[in-house]
């Protein structure tokens, strides 16, 4: 019996985000983008595929926000470059680069706007996607990524992946059109200090919760690509959801919201290019591309790298 550890958001949050995020959208760009909406919610994970085989990847996830003491948040700089140059980039990629990753895509996004890139906008917007989710993850904000200090291993699917998985069904994902973003920088460091304050409650529940209920109670086994896996039980996952007053829905509402702001605020920058004018699929050599990258992921051993693991 095999224990169940989905990366991130789970192959089934990052696609249902990145999917949602397209109807936020404006007139002169869900076109382009509705049209390619089975792109963009398939290619939603594959920044998780590359962590194992891609020595930088892991980093681009998170930000142990609290390794760098009180105030972190507001002492941290802005630039990467300075960061670099005060931490040293060994260190930053040791403890995440989430939100100058999140920084760095949002003007390479404006670029291939400014190009007419069709291969590349679509490329980076499924990866913009992913980077901007994972900031709206409180464990992806703290050194106790997964529980692993305070005896609550596992925590980490089960907050981001288990929870979306069994109830979000009944999720409200209405969030109206997204916003342009003034500073794309100061939204995404707000983002992450949203997430990081968050860590307390997110801990804390199930730590309450864990002392009311047997072992035999909270967990449970099913069955999952025939494999028998050991889960949370339903009936712990449902009262730590009414603990966390719907806290996974808000936040995946946020990232929904988000990603659609930073491609709308990518496209406004870039002098709003008619994207009805460019490709309605991907071309040929982008589709090769992608299906290389699938085989090389498969036949590449995986490397040891620093950062969160599930």
């Amino acid at each position: 019996m095999l224990p169940l550890q989905p990366q991130a958001w789970g192959f089934f949050g990052h696609r249902l985000i990145n999917r949602l995020a397209v109807f936020t959208l404006p007139p002169e760009m869900i076109g382009f983008y509705k049209t390619n909406i089975e792109y963009l919610t398939e290619n939603a994970t594959r920044p998780d595929s590359r962590r194992s085989v891609v020595p930088s990847e892991a980093a681009r996830h998170f930000l142990d926000v609290d390794v760098y003491g009180d105030s972190a948040l507001t002492k941290l700089p802005r630039s990467y470059a300075d960061a670099v140059a005060k931490y040293g980039e060994d260190s930053l990629m040791k403890h995440g680069i989430v939100p100058w990753q999140v920084v760095r895509m949002k003007g390479q996004l404006t670029e291939a706007f400014r190009q007419r890139d069709a291969d590349r906008i679509l490329s980076l917007s499924a990866d913009l996607g992913h980077y901007i989710a994972d900031a709206c993850v409180p464990l992806h904000t703290t050194h106790n990524y997964n529980g692993q200090l305070t005896g609550q291993r596992g925590i980490h699917g089960f907050w981001e992946s288990r929870l979306p998985e069994i109830l979000a069904a009944n999720y409200d994902f209405f969030t109206g059109p997204a916003p342009y973003l003034d500073s794309p920088s100061k939204t995404i460091w707000a983002t992450v200090a949203r997430s990081n304050a968050a860590v307390d409650s997110v801990l804390r529940f199930e730590k309450e919760l864990t002392s009311k209920f047997a072992d035999h109670k909270k967990y449970g086994f099913e069955e999952r690509n025939n494999q028998t896996v050991r889960v949370y039980s339903r009936e712990f996952s449902r009262e730590y959801h009414q603990r966390l007053t719907g806290q996974v829905e808000r936040q995946m509402r946020l990232a929904q919201r988000l990603i659609g702001a930073f491609w709308y605020t990518c496209w406004v920058d870039a002098g709003q290019p008619d994207l009805d004018k460019l490709p309605k699929q991907p071309s040929l050599k982008e589709q090769q591309r992608l299906a290389q990258e699938t085989k090389e992921l498969r036949q590449v051993p995986p490397v040891v790298s620093p950062g969160h693991e599930d």
